[in-house]
């Protein structure tokens, strides 16, 4: 089903540029020195190049075209040819992102990336076509885990906190198992609101300290890795139906490049901004045990998997994957 798009036309062709059809432009909401940002522009220069200057792909950061939603509802009513979202706001455009929202679904990051790189992840990619867009490829962020002014070391530190989620019903309904009062709130405004005390924590991957300077007014992460969220860079299928057969193996051989690549770059990524967290910005960090919070959400699963028989499946078939990895 279609959403209408809120953010008019009018106002992303005003930002096109002359380059015409063989221009994409690509929205996302993160600053320009982000690991995804980067990633991106690595896909953008080999799609150029794969393609001898046929496709070109022009990115704009901080959501200058429009929020993760906004960006979303024009990519699928073709207005806009590529955004960059991620599994939690996408589970209301496409029901198979739901599966990898679940929290401690995934066994390990080693698990995660078998299966974002394997038939489940091309799977719940091409789900989305007959909504009117795909999925081209899946960008790591990480584990996300809380953060706030106290550390959340078990359930019963979430106990009536106003926690910043994403506009999911996956992440509300989590936070309500662990007890929290999920506020959803826009990325764009979660500074302020951690600032202001409208919400007492929220949850996101390291980097959020830094890039996103929330180690300023946080000063605990409680590495309780709850879920493995990724970004997913998605295309509409005007897009996708205007470029040739092989500017369309260009491009996906671009996206995977830029898949593989990313997972390695993150790693780095994550890693200085938990050292860069404590050392400028003196954040505490904290190992947590998982047991609790594991036990706390079990409910989910048999509450998405009734909703969908084809989420169902895609959730025991990530579980039985996890043997392999």
């Amino acid at each position: 089903m279609k959403v209408a798009a809120t953010f008019t036309a009018a106002a992303i062709a005003a930002v096109a540029t002359s380059a015409g059809a063989e221009t994409f432009r690509l929205n996302h909401n993160n600053p320009p020195d982000h690991p995804t940002h980067l990633s991106m522009q690595f896909m953008a220069d080999r799609v150029e190049e794969l393609t001898d200057g046929g496709i070109k792909i022009q990115i704009f950061p901080n959501a200058q075209l429009g929020t993760q939603r906004e960006s979303m509802e024009l990519v699928q009513n073709c207005a806009l040819e590529m955004a960059r979202s991620n599994a939690s706001e996408l589970e209301a455009f496409e029901e198979s992102y739901s599966a990898m929202n679940l929290p401690y679904i995934f066994a390990s990051e080693a698990h995660f990336n078998e299966v974002i790189s394997g038939e489940i992840g091309q799977d719940i990619l091409a789900a989305s076509v007959d909504n009117g867009f795909r999925g081209v490829a899946f960008l790591t962020e990480g584990a996300r885990s809380f953060y706030g002014q106290k550390p959340i070391l078990s359930p019963a530190d979430l106990t009536g906190v106003k926690v910043r989620v994403q506009p999911s019903p996956s992440a509300i309904r989590m936070v309500e198992l662990l007890g929290g009062n999920p506020t959803p709130i826009s990325w764009g405004e979660l500074y302020s609101a951690l600032q202001q005390g409208v919400v007492d924590a929220a949850e996101n991957n390291p980097t959020a300290l830094t890039s996103a300077r929330h180690g300023e007014v946080a000063s605990h992460f409680s590495l309780d890795e709850h879920t493995i969220i990724p970004s997913v860079v998605v295309m509409s299928n005007c897009a996708w139906d205007g470029m040739s057969a092989e500017e369309q193996e260009a491009f996906m051989t671009a996206a995977a490049e830029m898949q593989e690549r990313h997972g390695v770059e993150w790693k780095k990524a994550s890693d200085a901004a938990i050292e860069q967290a404590q050392a400028e910005l003196d954040v505490t960090v904290h190992e947590v045990d998982k047991t609790p919070f594991v036990e706390a959400v079990q409910p989910m699963y048999e509450e998405v998997a009734a909703q969908s028989e084809t989420v169902a499946d895609l959730i025991e078939r990530i579980q039985s994957s996890a043997s392999g990895s």
